[in-house]
């Protein structure tokens, strides 16, 4: 397709959802993983766009050599069973010239680093062909590839700032077999020059425990000319230290006269996710199943402190009393384990707890026992001490605050208490416990809210840096994939790669 009304034509035909991979042709396999991760979904139609977008390429960079290669394209696009493959010409996407268009600036913030800081204009160009081809396309899932991180994150904060109901799935970087990162660019290469390419990569992995200044030497001594070489935090895109848990060591060289990028993604620990949020807002059911897709341990700390909560109880101990408590907490063992299926098995003390901690007398004094200082610090203890070496998702009401405060995803999980008595209601039911009437299971939620948000120890407020998502409406699977979709714009699919099977 090459005009407008054709694209429309197509759209208006396609059936399920539309899947859409953007591309300046002269593909590859790195393209194909993008068609084939964007036909993974059996009922989603695949459109592929093709256009060499003037607006991002700078006075003398190579917009008039770029390799175009249209039948050769067409043919492998084909190959990945898309749908259709539109290339637009100049005037389809900027009917009044490229000169005259109206263009979108990306914050300074987002470009003062990485290849921002050396091709002006350049990301503005990007945002603004991607956001025109947005408008044309319509899609409801955007496919990219991590190669160009830069470009990645700045088009999430593009289709996030500007509200559209478009998700953005990324494809890790595929590279050659001798791990050189595959690009258009890369045909330029002489063959003394592709072999030196491969430096790039081995040097950067090499090197991730060195300083900046150290990876820039080596690779001049390697015959590159640098560009830059920086280690910045992969969601703000500012400059990091080594102390963080997670960066991104990128640089570009010149090889000849072909500039080449690449990255590694550095990680001290396995990712680290804090879901908070008050009671019935459903964080158990979709951080098991959250933790369960990302290949992450579940850290339920709700059952612990239930736990606590069921052993009072049943030793008999006023729960009001933290000094009748503390001596409970000497020997305490509370373990958590995973069943097949998701479910997760309670013990304390070696006795299975899963089903008592709860009922809804555990439920009901869970706050009094939570908010004493000797309870919580022996938990907390307890979860930092699982939480050192990362690779978990742990829910409860302090985890970003107080327990996880370095955690790389913090989430504020809530719905309004209506819908929460709703689900507390259906759960009750499920588990074969009396249910009340509506408007006292309300009455109880606001009062627990009230509870935990206003005790001394570690009350439950929303960290400044989580992001807050609100669940009424909201179908479990839906909740899921806003956390995945979040987890993924601060950890790489090629950082931590989504378990298959």
């Amino acid at each position: 397709m090459k005009t407008n009304s054709e694209l429309r034509a197509w759209c208006s035909n396609a059936s399920g959802p539309l899947h859409f991979v953007p591309t300046m042709g002269s593909l590859h396999e790195g393209h194909a993983q993008l068609m084939h991760a964007a036909r993974s979904a059996d009922s989603a139609s695949v459109l592929v766009s093709i256009f060499v977008n003037p607006l991002q390429f700078g006075p003398g960079e190579d917009f008039d050599r770029y390799p175009r290669s249209l039948n050769a394209d067409l043919a492998l696009a084909e190959s990945c069973g898309v749908g259709a493959v539109w290339v637009p010409d100049v005037d389809a996407l900027y009917p009044n010239g490229f000169r005259n268009v109206f263009r979108l600036q990306v914050p300074d913030a987002l470009q003062r680093h990485l290849c921002g800081s050396q091709r002006p204009g350049h990301f503005d160009g990007v945002a603004t062909v991607v956001s025109r081809l947005l408008a044309l396309v319509q899609p409801d899932c955007l496919f990219l590839g991590e190669k160009d991180w830069q470009q990645l994150v700045i088009l999430r904060s593009m289709v996030q700032s500007m509200g559209l109901p478009i998700s953005v799935q990324a494809v890790p970087t595929v590279r050659e077999s001798d791990g050189l990162a595959m690009s258009s660019r890369n045909r330029y290469l002489s063959r003394a020059e592709r072999q030196r390419a491969v430096a790039l990569p081995q040097l950067l992995s090499r090197m991730a425990a060195e300083s900046v200044d150290a990876v820039r030497t080596d690779l001049g001594f390697a015959g590159f000319e640098v560009e830059y070489v920086e280690r910045v935090d992969p969601v703000s895109l500012q400059p990091c230290g080594l102390d963080s848990a997670i960066s991104l060591l990128a640089a570009a060289v010149r090889c000849g006269s072909t500039r080449l990028i690449d990255h590694v993604f550095l990680m001290s620990r396995k990712p680290l996710v804090a879901i908070d949020g008050p009671a019935g807002a459903g964080k158990s059911t979709v951080t098991r199943a959250f933790a369960e897709r990302m290949g992450l341990i579940y850290l339920d700390t709700g059952a612990m402190y239930r736990s606590v909560t069921w052993l009072v109880q049943n030793r008999g101990v006023d729960p009001a009393e933290a000094a009748a408590i503390e001596p409970l907490l000497t020997d305490l063992d509370v373990q958590l384990c995973s069943l097949p299926g998701g479910e997760q098995q309670v013990l304390v003390n070696g006795e299975d707890v899963s089903k008592a901690i709860r009922s809804p007398d555990v439920t009901g004094c869970v706050s009094v026992v939570a908010a004493h200082r000797c309870v919580r610090q022996a938990l907390t203890r307890q979860q930092k001490a699982m939480g050192q070496q990362g690779g978990l998702v742990a829910e409860g009401r302090d985890i970003g605050t107080a327990v996880f405060p370095d955690a790389d995803l913090k989430v504020f999980l809530t719905a309004s208490v209506a819908e929460r008595a709703r689900r507390r209601a259906l759960d009750l039911q499920q588990r074969g416990f009396p249910v009340p009437d509506h408007q006292v299971l309300e009455k109880q939620i606001a009062e627990r809210d009230h509870l935990d948000s206003t005790r001394v120890e570690a009350p439950l407020v929303q960290a400044e840096d989580a992001m807050q998502l609100v669940t009424d409406g909201m179908s479990i699977e839906a909740v899921i994939q806003a956390l995945v979709e979040q987890f993924r714009m601060r950890v790489a699919e090629e950082a931590w790669p989504t378990p298959t099977g």
